[in-house]
Parts: C-alpha cells; structure tokens; sequence
C-alpha cells in the first residue's frame, strides 16, 4: 500500500453515468487482490477534501487497472472527466478483499447495479484458478446494465432488470434461488438492501456469503472511524477491516 501517481490510458462512458478508466499503475496491479479498493484524490488542490473510494475492477499483465466510476458527487465527476495521458493520485490498494475456499469450485457472483466493479475482479481472477463461475447482475433497466462482452467469455451471465427490459424481471435477489444450488461459496456487492433480502433467502442458509460494502469513507486506513460498521464480533472499519465481510457477521 502506498501513495502513486499514473497515468490515464483510456476513458470511456460505458453505461449512462459510469465511466471506465484505465491507468498505468504497475505497483498497484502487483499488489492488488480481488475486493480490494484504491483511495482516489479528485483535485489538484484540498477541494474537495476527501478522497474518493473506488474499488479495483480489473486488472491486466500488462500491470494496468481498470476503475469503474458511477458519478454521485463533485468527487466521481472530476475523476469521470480524465483524459489520457492526465495523472491522477491514489493511495492503495487498501482492504481485506475476497477470500475463496479450497473446496469450493463452483462460485456464484451477485451483482446489484455498480456493484459490479470489484465482482468483475474476482471473476476473472477465480477463471484463471480453475473455478466454475456463474454472474447474476441486475440494474434497473437494459441502459444501466454492465456491458457482457465486457465480462469474461467463460463466466456465465445471468442479467435482470426491474423493468424487465432485458434478461429476468425483478430484483437480482429474486432469482438466488435459480442459481445457488449448485454454488459452494457466494459472493455479493450492491446496496444493504440487498443484503438484508439475502440474509432471508433459505437457498443461502448454510453457504459461505461474502458481501463487499459500500459506505462514505473518510482516510480509508481506519483512523477516521468515519467507516464503522456493527458485527457480530464488535465495531468494525470497512475500510481497514473491510470492505468484505461475511454476510452473517455484519448487523444492521
């Protein structure tokens, strides 16, 4: 972990909102781990103050990572405007990513909205292990979808949207059950909402559940307490302690 400057290779506006940056970050792609996050700063100057977290989303042997940005502030918009060859600083990678059981080898992602990002990670990086991986993604409509010829040829895509305009009609944990039978171990990133659905599912009684979560972060090491989060083993910090945790452990 540590503090960098690189370089934009490529930006491009993927879905309404969502940006697509490629960077030229050689010490993190080394580093970086499936779940894990980078701190981004969105200015040349203290404003705005914080930086932004934004999970790593793929990354190449070439040592380049990708970061999906959803604009929801002055802080994602100024990072969504790059162009090539400009330079942004981040400070990563941070967090405790996702961790996959030996015995599991068939492995089930759940992907609600702009949750996608640090799932399309752990995808590529199970495939390459040998895994069987099955994607669920939802978004509200077949705009707001993350591109599947984006996504690794040997995943297996299941798409929902709420308004039905592609794949399934609904919520993505509305169609667990038609997947997770078959699934070791299970993977999720998306609302709280979606949590709390998921905590109910029967189909996942008994099954491992990582969930990756997103909050407002303020330092992102876990000095702030501007992350803290209620488990079942105490107070603990997304961002140092985090952002995956189990999805039994965490209480609302």
């Amino acid at each position: 972990m540590g503090l960098t400057r690189v370089t934009v290779i490529s930006k491009a506006e993927i879905m309404p909102q969502v940006h697509l940056l490629w960077l030229e970050a050689p010490e993190i792609a080394a580093a970086a781990r499936p779940g894990q996050f980078v701190m981004v700063r969105c200015g040349a100057g203290h404003d705005p103050l914080l930086r932004r977290p934004l999970s790593i989303h793929r990354v190449t042997r070439a040592r380049q990572i990708a970061l999906l940005v959803g604009v929801v502030g002055r802080g994602t918009e100024w990072v969504s405007r790059r162009r090539e060859g400009d330079v942004v600083d981040l400070l990563g990678p941070l967090g405790n990513g996702f961790s996959i059981q030996p015995t599991a080898r068939s492995l089930l992602l759940v992907a609600g909205g702009i949750g996608v990002a640090p799932l399309v990670f752990l995808a590529e990086d199970a495939l390459d292990r040998g895994h069987v991986v099955t994607l669920v993604a939802g978004a509200q409509s077949a705009s707001a979808l993350y591109p599947g010829s984006s996504l690794p040829s040997k995943a297996r895509l299941v798409t929902v949207t709420e308004d039905g305009s592609e794949g399934l009609r609904g919520m993505v944990v509305d169609h667990i059950g038609d997947y997770a039978g078959h699934a070791e171990q299970v993977f999720a990133c998306g609302p709280v909402a979606m949590y709390r659905s998921m905590k109910e599912k029967e189909c996942l009684t008994g099954k491992p559940v990582q969930i990756s979560l997103e909050v407002v972060m303020g330092c992102g090491l876990g000095a702030c307490y501007g992350c803290a989060t209620r488990t079942t083993e105490g107070t603990r910090m997304v961002c140092h302690d985090g952002p995956v945790f189990e999805l039994g452990d965490v209480v609302w």
